[in-house]
């Protein structure tokens, strides 16, 4: 096990399964950016037809729940068949949709789209959403493809690239699609998917994953406390198991010792979580004008970037559930002390924060998921852990609404909540959903802390430690491929 982490190798992106690798990532990076437009430009042009918030909030409702639902079968896609295969039927899929929903909008006629009552209008945007989720299984298979692709000491630097990937297309996302809906409504977008993906398909066409064979690498306890090389290792088949296999997969989590934990800690963050979701445009608006907002939370989508960069550069150490929850904690300290002053540079300085810790929480995840998680069934484990986690937030963002507005509004406006802590914290709606962020925020320190104190995190930690110096758990290995092996004419295996 590394020694220190000035001692862990750098990625090399240039040459060999690390460009395959690269290539792979730069094509979820512009058909995540696509898909992600068509979501928010649907809602931006929804809104812009009918006026209708209900309308908008299905939008996400929708997205939301089918994320949940689907993530354990599109992690057995991923795991039952070629996962370049799977990518590519992923976009393959999108396009068809999009390509129908193109049909329709050229076809319904003019204002049937303004009426919020309209069969045509949520036949488009169900239809839209489900393009959207088509593309789901490519977030599934890029983790697994960093335990096939990268070398095991350098995946934590790979897996805080996949975050920078995230918040870059958090922020161009919103400014692309805005603009295109102001050009030409929801055409434009379209025609723009259609195009992304057909020339995402090519592209995949051309890359060349190498063949993998699934082993078992034990590594020796060095003397002079290097990294240990790979023992020779045994050729193991892949695990022929067909369809959902929920009960295999729930049972493979549950012998992970703490992985339980891991994805419940995960999801209660979600579910805590959900009321920033609900409440954190809201609070924003109070405290500046909406041109502001924009342009702050896309500054703030930069942020994430940069964190997303420094892990690649720095990578996670040899803990990383301890760094899990570090980092986790000083995100809830930061979100549960800004809102006891009403001000926009507090909240800036504090989301900035969140969104720089958020990659190496998220790095850290699928790290320890990658390590303790024999490959064969890192799919169905990683579309698990999406659906668990997914669920929570939405049930929380449609229920601390209405909490906050008939319960903490009237609480700090005039009722007992005013009396005893408004000459100080202040009163009127904006400090109740001020109050509302300081209580989640407390509720994810405690959780937090309470997890740090836990025998599941030690079990979790002593499993990743385990695997790390005796390979318990299935390893990948990958012929080794030339620097030109990327793309074009690449020798099949």
């Amino acid at each position: 096990m590394p020694t220190s982490d000035s001692a862990s190798p750098r990625l090399d992106l240039r040459q060999g399964t690390q460009r395959v690798f690269a290539h792979l990532l730069a094509s979820n990076a512009v058909v995540a950016v696509i898909n992600y437009t068509v979501w928010f430009a649907v809602t931006f042009w929804v809104f812009l037809e009918t006026r209708s918030v209900f309308a908008t909030g299905a939008i996400a409702g929708v997205f939301v729940v089918a994320t949940a639902a689907t993530g354990i079968w599109f992690g057995s896609l991923v795991d039952n068949h070629d996962k370049r295969l799977v990518m590519q039927g992923s976009a393959l899929a999108s396009g068809a949709i999009y390509a129908g929903c193109l049909a329709l909008y050229l076809l319904t006629p003019d204002g049937a789209f303004a009426d919020v009552g309209s069969w045509q209008l949520w036949v488009f945007i169900v239809l839209l959403m489900t393009g959207v989720i088509a593309g789901n299984p490519r977030t599934i298979a890029l983790p697994t493809l960093v335990t096939l692709l990268v070398p095991e000491d350098r995946r934590d630097r790979a897996n805080g690239l996949v975050g920078t990937v995230t918040g870059a297309s958090m922020l161009v996302t919103s400014v692309i699609s805005g603009v295109l809906v102001a050009a030409g409504g929801m055409l434009y977008v379209l025609l723009l998917a259609l195009l992304v993906l057909a020339i995402s398909v090519v592209h995949l066409a051309r890359v060349d994953v190498p063949q993998t064979r699934v082993v078992a690498a034990v590594q020796a306890a060095p003397d002079d406390g290097g990294t240990a090389d790979a023992a020779p290792a045994r050729d193991l088949p892949v695990a022929d198991v067909g369809g959902v296999d929920l009960r295999g997969t729930w049972r493979l989590v549950r012998d992970v010792p703490g992985l339980v934990a891991l994805i419940a800690f995960s999801c209660f963050n979600n579910f805590i979580g959900g009321a920033f979701m609900a409440l954190m445009d809201a609070y924003g608006l109070s405290l500046v004008s909406v041109q502001v907002w924009g342009l702050l939370w896309g500054g703030l989508s930069a942020v994430m970037i940069v964190g997303g960069l420094l892990v690649a550069r720095l990578g996670l150490g040899s803990r990383p559930v301890r760094l899990l929850l570090l980092v986790n904690a000083a995100a809830w300290t930061v979100t549960m002390l800004f809102p006891l002053l009403a001000s926009v540079v507090t909240l800036t300085v504090a989301m900035a924060v969140f969104m720089a810790l958020m990659p190496f929480a998220e790095a850290a995840e699928q790290t320890v998921l990658q390590r303790v998680v024999p490959y064969e069934r890192q799919g169905r484990v990683f579309g698990f852990a999406q659906s668990v986690e997914q669920s929570a937030a939405p049930v929380t963002a449609f229920l601390v609404g209405p909490l906050t507005q008939f319960v903490v509004v009237p609480f700090m406006t005039d009722g007992t909540g005013a009396d005893a802590i408004g000459s100080w914290f202040g009163t009127g709606q904006a400090r109740a959903i001020a109050l509302v962020f300081v209580v989640t925020g407390l509720l994810g320190l405690l959780a937090t802390l309470v997890a740090l104190l836990s025998p599941q995190y030690r079990a979790l930690s002593a499993s990743y430690d385990r695997t790390w110096q005796t390979g318990t758990a299935d390893q990948v290995h990958v012929d080794e491929v030339p620097a030109d092996a990327a793309v074009g004419e690449a020798p099949h295996r």
